[in-house]
């Protein structure tokens, strides 16, 4: 039987904490854009499971602290791509997206990879939800069990797009998206997953709020507990 390790991903981890909690950032947009009924549809979404590939149980998971302070700079992030300079909401994105679902424990320390992506987190702490992000690298134990068996995915993203009740809202009341200029997008696209005895892939899908102030680059303030279509 192989033997795989559980996937960074935007799967498992961090599912256990609230919904509130998770998508504390979002709320704040939600609060003006979205109507009770529209708020209450959207947290009780449809949730981003997803089944491993191949017939190997994974090993036991468990979720890092939703408190886990944020990295300190440094100047190696490891293979954690660099946050690229785009202005369009969308296609910052899909660039998001596609760092989430790469890593490579081969040459990446579980703290590279934390600083690397808190590099394409908002500098405005009031609407930055780090533990969201956070929440998608496993914990330091499984982190070293997934170096062992040198496993590493790559993300391709298919496609990304405004949710309907993020477009609807927006329309009926265009001036409440300049309080924070956070936009909700959701992703999808595929994870190729390789260790040492195999390998795989996945369909992925997650929604992001993504800060895109006018004449400034975009960066990324959450990830939703929700995948709304």
């Amino acid at each position: 039987m192989q033997k795989r390790f559980p996937a960074l991903s935007l799967s498992s981890y961090g599912m256990g904490w609230s919904a509130n909690r998770r998508f504390a950032v979002v709320a704040l947009v939600v609060a003006v854009l979205l109507t009770i009924a529209a708020t209450v549809a959207w947290l009780s979404g449809s949730g981003n499971g997803h089944q491993d590939p191949g017939h190997a149980p994974p090993a036991p998971a468990s979720s890092p602290s939703s408190s886990e302070a944020a990295p300190k700079p440094a100047a190696d992030s490891g293979s954690v791509a660099k946050p690229p300079q785009i202005a369009e909401p969308v296609a910052y994105a899909r660039a998001a997206a596609q760092m989430l679902w790469s890593y490579d424990t081969r040459d990446t320390s579980r703290n590279q990879q934390l600083v690397g992506m808190r590099a394409w987190m908002t500098k405005e702490v009031k609407y930055a939800d780090w533990a969201s992000v956070s929440g998608q690298v496993p914990d330091p134990v499984l982190w070293s069990r997934m170096v062992d068996q040198d496993q590493h995915a790559t993300g391709t993203v298919t496609e990304g797009h405004y949710p309907g009740a993020f477009k609807q809202a927006l329309s009926e009341d265009p001036s409440a998206i300049t309080e924070a200029y956070i936009y909700v997008v959701t992703v999808n696209g595929k994870q190729q997953i390789v260790w040492k005895e195999g390998g795989g892939a996945e369909e992925r899908a997650v929604t992001l709020a993504v800060q895109c102030r006018p004449d400034h680059d975009c960066s990324l303030a959450a990830i939703a507990p929700n995948v709304t279509q």
